[in-house]
């Protein structure tokens, strides 16, 4: 049956001007004075002082000593110093704050595994086991600088772990999953991990997939790891080295659910995070309390229009740089995240359509990979899903085509809401360009950068694009 779609090849969807009204970047526009969005973009990118200071003042980041100047470049502008003499931890603007401001009962994870166990974590418990986590780590020597490795499927106890190395002033390290142990050892051995926080394995379409056993491969090259924490995910059976190995529940035993939180640099180290590898030796890219999650928030608070209470599901592993981004953007922004620990098409092919409907996903996001793989099944099974709660598809990962972005918007987003399409990397915390809710779209296409990001559209030989967005 051939499918037939209710728009032109040229624009897929145009935005409601009534609508714009209420956009957190129309907010934004109004307090700060600017006329259009075509103005905020000159001007986040020729007056980044005003642009990045106005935008950490629209995310309510949360500085324990204010920052003398927004960014130093008495270095040159490839090695700037951002909210210089700024002191903070970023943990107080994505948990501490939203329980004092009155939302602690507001949820902030809502985790699912394949067999369809369910947990909720509002701000105020998730805080608390952060806490416990964090005395815990206290507790095990590891601290302010320390880099401690996660390789864990994405689990309440990752996101608990994400958050408390940051508390106590040390480095996360993110590690895909599905890495095997020599990509493990690698990062592991540059980022000098003094520890590592793993699990028993995950199921997969209900098969057992080991992750212990990676790890333990791993570590043998590791001698300077001192120490390892397994969580009892999927019930499997593991060895256990009794002078370096702990499990989750020891670990977190008789500890208490109040903790201190480190007062950090605003450019302290928080994370180290790994490009694929693909062109030569991995690359460690390195981030501060205020770079990657201001950056991540900014662009889905302006640019995808998150808002405090909605629900972000972002299809990712922790080792990707979108697992991070997902956990950082969503607490401060004070939205909803899912984690989901499954297959997508198991145990039936609307697995995803139906965590959207059963948990209110107001914004989901996925790669084109995942789309081409669905829609040869058929649209009954998003048919049968109400996903009227969903405001927004992003994508990122891999390029579109044409088919399946038709439908995608179609089928999922009845050809009246938006897809997102977002690229940017590892390295600059997020995106260059993605979709937006002001700009009419084009199938496959991007709206134009991110504000505060600089991009263009040239042609072969180099030269500008007469109207630049008007041809994504």
């Amino acid at each position: 049956m051939t499918e037939t779609f209710p728009f032109s090849e040229d624009v897929a969807w145009t935005p409601d001007p009534e609508s714009l009204k209420d956009t957190n970047l129309q907010r934004f526009m109004n307090r700060e004075g600017i006329e259009s969005l075509d103005s905020l973009q000159e001007r986040s990118v020729t007056d980044r002082e005003w642009f990045w200071d106005a935008v950490l003042r629209d995310l309510g980041i949360r500085f324990r000593t204010p920052y003398t100047q927004v960014i130093d470049e008495a270095k040159g502008p490839e090695f700037p110093g951002w909210c210089v003499g700024g002191r903070m931890n970023i943990i107080d603007s994505l948990l501490d704050r939203w329980i004092e401001e009155g939302h602690g009962n507001r949820v902030a994870l809502r985790y699912e595994e394949e067999s369809g166990e369910t947990r909720l974590f509002t701000y105020a418990e998730l805080n608390r086991e952060v806490c416990r986590a964090a005395n815990a780590l206290t507790a095990q020597g590891i601290g302010r600088g320390d880099a401690v490795g996660l390789l864990m499927p994405m689990c309440p106890e990752l996101a608990i772990t994400f958050l408390a190395v940051i508390k106590v002033g040390g480095i996360i390290l993110p590690l895909f999953s599905g890495y095997g142990p020599s990509a493990v050892a690698t990062r592991l051995q540059d980022a000098d991990a003094r520890a590592l926080f793993t699990a028993d394995g995950f199921r997969r379409r209900t098969k057992p997939v080991a992750l212990k056993a990676v790890a333990d491969e791993a570590l043998a090259q590791c001698p300077e790891v001192a120490r390892v924490i397994v969580v009892d995910h999927a019930g499997l059976e593991v060895s256990m080295d009794p002078a370096r190995d702990l499990a989750w529940d020891d670990f977190i035993a008789d500890h208490d659910t109040e903790a201190p939180t480190a007062e950090m640099d605003a450019e302290d180290v928080l994370m180290v995070i790994y490009t694929s590898g693909t062109t030569g030796r991995p690359k460690g890219a390195i981030h501060t309390h205020c770079g990657f999650p201001v950056k991540a928030a900014q662009d889905m608070y302006h640019a995808m229009d998150l808002r405090p209470g909605e629900v972000m599901y972002w299809m990712t592993d922790m080792g990707w740089m979108m697992g991070p981004w997902l956990v950082f953007g969503a607490l401060a922004i004070g939205a909803s995240m899912v984690f989901y620990d499954g297959a997508p098409d198991h145990p039936e092919a609307d697995r995803v359509w139906d965590i959207i409907e059963r948990h209110g996903v107001t914004h989901l996001g996925l790669s084109p990979v995942l789309i081409r793989a669905l829609a040869p099944q058929g649209s009954e099974h998003l048919e049968r899903h109400d996903l009227s709660s969903l405001r927004a598809i992003g994508s990122t990962g891999s390029p579109w085509d044409p088919k399946s972005w038709k439908w995608l918007h179609q089928h999922a987003l009845g050809g009246t809401r938006p897809i997102l399409n977002y690229s940017g990397g590892t390295e600059i915390s997020g995106g260059i360009v993605c979709g937006n809710f002001f700009r009419p779209l084009k199938p496959c296409a991007f709206s134009g950068p991110v504000p505060g990001m600089d991009a263009d559209v040239v042609d072969e030989d180099g030269n500008l694009s007469a109207e630049p967005w008007a041809s994504w």
